[in-house]
């Protein structure tokens, strides 16, 4: 998502613009980098997930000087399901949304890095399901670097539009292929989770939500990393070879709102 959106508040209207992007692994180490060379003082907040808004709101407090601002950052913070990051300063604001959790509060002085980019470069063992009736495609990641694959396909009659007797068999006859078709998929996820089993540290999946709920269901191996599964849903519409490259990318994508004094946000954008 890239773009521009509205001033966080009308008093704010000719002071301040807030532009939100998706940045890559890649770019997001690159905007850290540049932090680090920022003049002036500034306030770094990490934040885990699940923060009660009213401690958020107290931390902002101090770290932001406009009350106006505050609690709408405070409103995108509590709501993040990895927690964030933000850097506040004269020069430089913004706030980083990151691909996995934030496990430590701190509050920290300058444009300290150093958690975040500590995160980054971890080389994370993810579990990547993608999943639609009909196609599968399975990986496993050392950070980017797939190291098991495995994709596949099985035929799913579309849904019967007729109504009568012939409709209740064929219905009856689908849900058997659905049911034979996710049961296959799961012992392809087995063969290919398994070697890693101890290593794993999180699963993603990506699909239709209704099909991966009942695939979710009605795999009981996948149900043992219940606690490791990364809560966001990857929007894929072909699960295949190509598309497992795509998706580590998008989880390991970040969110990043970043704020502007009005007359540099037409540079900042560009």
């Amino acid at each position: 998502m890239d773009g521009r959106i509205q001033p966080l508040s009308r008093q704010l209207k000719l002071m301040m613009t807030s532009i939100r992007r998706k940045f890559s692994r890649l770019r997001l180490l690159r905007l850290l980098d540049d932090l680090q060379s920022v003049p002036g003082p500034a306030t770094s907040l990490y934040i885990p997930p699940a923060v009660p808004i009213s401690e958020i709101e107290r931390s902002l407090a101090i770290a932001v000087e406009n009350e106006d601002i505050q609690a709408d950052i405070a409103r995108v913070i509590s709501r993040s399901i990895t927690g964030t990051a933000l850097f506040w300063g004269s020069t430089v604001r913004c706030l980083v949304l990151p691909p996995f959790p934030i496990n430590e509060r701190s509050f920290l002085s300058g444009y300290d890095i150093e958690p975040l980019h500590a995160l980054l470069q971890r080389e994370f063992i993810i579990a990547l399901i993608l999943l639609r009736l009909g196609a599968y495609a399975i990986g496993v990641f050392k950070g980017q670097e797939l190291l098991s694959s495995k994709v596949g396909t099985g035929h799913i009659h579309s849904r019967h539009k007729k109504g009568g007797s012939s409709q209740h068999r064929f219905a009856r006859r689908r849900e058997k292929e659905i049911e034979y078709f996710l049961t296959r998929v799961c012992g392809r996820v087995q063969e290919r989770i398994e070697p890693f089993v101890k290593q794993i540290e999180y699963v993603v999946y990506g699909g239709e939500r209704h099909t991966l709920l009942a695939f979710r269901k009605s795999c009981e191996f996948l149900q043992t990393f219940d606690n490791k599964v990364l809560a966001s849903r990857l929007n894929v519409r072909e699960p295949k070879q190509a598309t497992l490259e795509t998706a580590i990318a998008e989880v390991w994508s970040s969110e990043v709102v970043q704020w502007y004094d009005d007359d540099t946000t037409d540079r900042a954008s560009q």
